[in-house]
């Protein structure tokens, strides 16, 4: 059963921080790419960061150095660690996984959750 359900989204100010947790089901996730994704209002959704099954991960030019993606084989579970938060980075946030181990682009993570929403004020 497909399952991704995402927590930790809130309010911040502009240089806070916020961890994004996504739980997903073992069938979702086990030896899965999976990832995040964010939608601001009126802006296509865009890739964040994703994750291969043995932790290599790569991110979007906009977040590196500032975000984490990491993941607990044990759990099910991927984290998005947000420092340094800017205004620009309010959105909702999707977490993702791929059908496949296939971890190169975003094209591939096509199972989605509903999202939680990140706000930074500034």
């Amino acid at each position: 059963q497909v399952q991704l359900v995402e927590s930790g989204g809130g309010s911040v100010r502009a240089g806070g921080s916020l961890r994004l947790s996504c739980a997903a089901s073992a069938y979702t996730y086990r030896g899965k790419c999976m990832g995040w994704f964010r939608q601001a209002p009126g802006k296509e959704r865009e890739g964040v960061a994703r994750i291969n099954s043995s932790g290599g991960a790569g991110y979007a030019d906009s977040v590196k150095g500032r975000f984490t993606i990491s993941r607990d084989n044990a759990e099910n579970t991927v984290y998005l660690q947000m420092n340094s938060l800017k205004s620009e980075d309010t959105a909702m946030y999707y977490c993702a996984a791929g059908s496949t181990a296939l971890c190169t682009g975003w094209r591939g993570l096509n199972v989605w959750g509903q999202g939680t929403q990140v706000t930074v004020s500034s």
